[in-house]
């Protein structure tokens, strides 16, 4: 089964299927435009079309075009800015290993669900290994954490058990893909 990242409003699991047939169909369609597009708005999300189509050889009606195929095809998801999660009071990441009781869809589901709804998560996988998920989780400090797990996370349902681990600091970060 092909993971990808979680979808932004919870875990969602991708289905092997539809989601690598997908996967490679959108990856044919790019051509070396649509990947010059990508990966400029990649960087700077914020240019006008004139700005966009400047950078990438065409003029503005064909850029255009292609951006809003790129967004009607999912390949282009959504825009968003970077925060730096410090200045804005949330600057302790813990990665959480949960292992579930049982690994049945209902209780994968169950747990996705749930997870989908707080906002302290802000990436959460589906594993192979040892441990059923891995979530990222901001807060702002260690107090925070403690109140998280205890109020929300031991007592979600069909939970075996949880690890966690705290970041001493960040050396990358990235939302760019190597679309190259």
């Amino acid at each position: 089964m092909l993971i990808l990242p979680a979808r932004s409003l919870g875990c969602g699991r991708i289905r092997p299927q539809s989601s690598v047939q997908g996967w490679k169909l959108a990856e044919k369609a790019l051509d070396a435009t649509d990947r010059r597009i990508v990966a400029v708005l990649q960087v700077e999300g914020r240019l006008t079309i004139q700005e966009l189509a400047e950078r990438c050889g065409l003029s503005s009606s064909p850029c255009l075009r292609r951006v809003r195929a790129l967004e009607a095809s999912g390949i282009i998801k959504g825009y968003a800015a970077v925060i730096d999660q410090a200045r804005v009071g949330l600057p302790v990441s813990v990665f959480v290993s949960v292992k579930l009781e049982r690994q049945r869809e209902e209780a994968l589901d169950h747990f996705e669900a749930t997870i989908g709804r707080w906002p302290e998560v802000m990436d959460c996988y589906l594993m192979t290994g040892q441990r059923d998920y891995l979530l990222r989780v901001v807060v702002r400090d260690i107090e925070a954490y403690e109140r998280f797990l205890k109020d929300k996370l031991t007592r979600l349902e069909g939970v075996a058990s949880i690890e966690s681990s705290f970041a001493l600091g960040q050396v990358k970060r990235s939302s760019e893909l190597p679309i190259g």
